[in-house]
């Protein structure tokens, strides 16, 4: 049954999936763009590189809205933290985060943008290209999990 799935409930992700809506609908709203993270790092490097690539007009004119937008997540998260919200650390060691971090940076690039680009916004607006993506990223994932499991890494 599908509440086994969840033990420790579901309001959580119900909570955290409206707030994602509106705050990806209000940015949508009010500038017309659509809020992807991945695109962030690539904004930050356009201050400190002077490669062709960081220096495009769409990553120029865009990293002062990515700024604002990215700070905001995480101000969100550390208000999480203040208001002594429950928080559980993670039991996965650092070099698997980092491995995990740079395959998902390399395929965020890959891919045309990441998770909350194609899955929340490009879906949102029907956009076949990122229902293929999402569905290779979801895919992916589930195959890397259980060749993971598989070998106890």
């Amino acid at each position: 049954m599908l509440i086994n799935a969840f033990p420790h409930g579901m309001q959580q992700y119900l909570v955290g999936g409206l707030f994602i809506g509106l705050g990806i609908a209000t940015l949508f709203v009010s500038t017309g763009r659509m809020g992807g993270v991945s695109t962030f790092f690539s904004a930050i490097w356009s201050y400190v590189s002077s490669a062709p690539y960081f220096q495009s007009a769409p990553i120029v004119s865009g990293r002062r809205w990515r700024l604002v937008y990215s700070t905001g997540l995480v101000l969100g998260g550390a208000l999480y933290v203040a208001l002594g919200l429950p928080v559980e650390a993670t039991h996965v060691p650092a070099w698997k985060l980092a491995v995990g971090g740079a395959i998902s940076g390399f395929g965020a690039r890959l891919g045309g943008g990441c998770t909350s680009g194609h899955g929340i916004c490009g879906m949102a607006s029907l956009s076949v290209g990122s229902m293929l993506i999402v569905l290779t990223f979801l895919s992916t994932a589930i195959v890397v999990a259980h060749v993971v499991r598989a070998l106890g890494i």
